[in-house]
């Protein structure tokens, strides 16, 4: 089935508070997919953030952002008030996030509905923490204790804390269990929110594309809770992180700094830990991109405590036998897989084992030296076309930088003859394309130049701030989206 979807932060959805959440609004662009035409709404990682506000970097694979809690909804909820919500501060620009008067506001006001909602008598709740006591339990501890050493990191913790010493665990969920039992109202809150929007979507034919990182973040309470699942030593230092070697686009690499897994321990459990993480994905969301999808054939290790990737090496993965293991637990799963960058045959077939669809950008195929398998005469059926994704630059922007040979090139490729609304020419590409799926990032069907890039790799201080203006969302661009679907076969 041909069909297509629309690529979209849930933080770059407008809303009243500084950052999109599970609103009003949320539900009003799942109006605009439907009146387009459209069949996915793909977002990016649902997890709190940390430093550097990325989501590919979260305290949790399983929590998910209380940033998203819609504020209105715990008013309706007779938690907060409207004037509660009024009087905070987060932030001036409609256009952007100010992600550090976000962190100083929202956890206040979310503290208020927490002594507001006796939440602890609810029976729903009760039976949301037994449901999900596997993860939550040590997620809400490791925030409480990490607010007792104001954020740092858990390997700056005390040492009995740290090594999760019995006694000292039991220590904490005495002393901090109101601050405990605060992280999990959240929880809470989050996925009853985020549960009513994906149904919502879900009964206007729409499915949810979730994206998760392979990797989880070295802050986090996966890899303070479950050492034996990372190659760390007898201290729960990393032996060796994650990233990518040097190549044309960073002469040094990519330090991710990432902690690796320990493959072995992982077949010894059946790959236990993958199965739930993976099992709580499909709770969440219809079909998941797993990023940086390379990483199951080879991975790149680093090792610990170097500055650069420069002196790394590739060490093999569990290849396809983790595929077979989440096949015989959870049945057939839709997946797509993030098998971008150098390929070599190994990853070439595991990709073609699995018989997910792989991902082809077009913003990656207009090399004037060579040909690309990028380019859409080189596509097959199964794969999924973008014209950038969350790590490109706006199509607009990216076409007018593009050098003289390339862009030439371009040019001649799909006949472009002026540089006006350049944006729709590659969406039609994409969508025109026999690639099975076509995602456009909601920046290039809006015509956006670079103020609107939601991340630049390897870079710190400007990135997924960009929001969405109000009223973008028109039923005029609505029409022209469904009437394009409609004329390449993906209504």
């Amino acid at each position: 089935m041909r069909q297509s979807g629309i690529l979209m932060a849930i933080s770059s959805i407008p809303s009243k508070y500084g950052i999109g959440a599970f609103s009003r609004e949320a539900y009003e662009f799942v109006d605009f997919l439907e009146k387009a035409g459209q069949r996915i709404w793909q977002i990016l990682p649902l997890g709190p953030t940390g430093f550097g506000d990325s989501p590919y970097q979260s305290f949790s694979t399983f929590a998910g952002n209380p940033y998203f809690i819609d504020l209105e909804t715990l008013v309706q909820e007779g938690y907060l008030t409207e004037r509660d919500c009024a009087v905070c501060d987060f932030g001036d620009d409609e256009g952007y996030v100010d992600y550090e008067k976000i962190y100083k506001s929202r956890f206040l006001i979310l503290h208020k509905a927490y002594r507001n909602s006796n939440i602890a008598k609810l029976p729903a709740f009760q039976e949301f923490r037994r449901e999900n006591r596997y993860w939550l339990e040590d997620y809400a501890l490791y925030m409480a204790v990490k607010n007792v050493f104001d954020g740092k990191s858990w390997s700056q913790w005390d040492e009995k804390i740290r090594m999760r010493e019995p006694e000292e665990v039991a220590r904490y969920r005495e002393s901090y269990e109101d601050e405990i039992l605060f992280y999990e109202f959240l929880q809470f809150e989050f996925t009853k929110q985020w549960r009513a929007l994906k149904r919502y979507a879900n009964q206007k034919k729409i499915k949810i594309v979730g994206d998760i990182p392979i990797y989880v973040a070295l802050d986090s309470a996966d890899t303070w809770a479950n050492p034996e699942l990372f190659q760390l030593d007898d201290s729960c230092a990393p032996v060796a992180v994650a990233g990518c070697p040097p190549d044309a686009f960073s002469k040094t690499g990519q330090l991710w700094g990432n902690p690796l897994y320990r493959w072995d321990y992982h077949r010894q459990t059946g790959y236990k830990w993958w199965i739930q993480r993976i099992a709580y994905c499909y709770q969440l969301y219809d079909v998941v991109r797993i990023d940086h999808f390379r990483g199951f054939d080879e991975y790149y290790a680093i090792p610990y405590g170097h500055k650069t990737a420069e002196l790394g090496h590739w060490e093999k993965g569990p290849g396809y036998e983790i595929f077979r293991a989440l096949k015989e637990k959870l049945g057939r799963i839709q997946v797509i897989a993030e098998d971008l960058g150098f390929l070599t045959p190994s990853v070439l077939k595991l990709v073609k084992r699995t018989g997910y669809p792989g991902m082809k950008v077009l913003q990656f195929a207009f090399d004037s030296r060579e040909d690309s398998d990028y380019l859409p005469h080189n596509y097959t059926q199964n794969c999924v076309v973008y014209t950038g994704t969350h790590d490109n630059d706006t199509t607009v922007n990216w076409y007018n930088t593009l050098k003289r040979q390339d862009k030439n090139f371009a040019k001649r490729y799909l006949n472009i003859k002026e540089k006006k609304g350049i944006h729709w020419v590659f969406i039609r590409a994409a969508l025109a394309s026999v690639a099975g799926t076509a995602v456009i990032p909601m920046q290039d069907y809006l015509g956006l130049g670079g103020e609107a890039r939601m991340n630049v790799p390897s870079t710190l201080g400007t990135n997924w701030k960009w929001r969405m203006e109000k009223g973008a969302c028109t039923d005029t661009l609505a029409g022209e989206i469904r009437q394009m679907v409609q004329l390449y076969g993906r209504l």
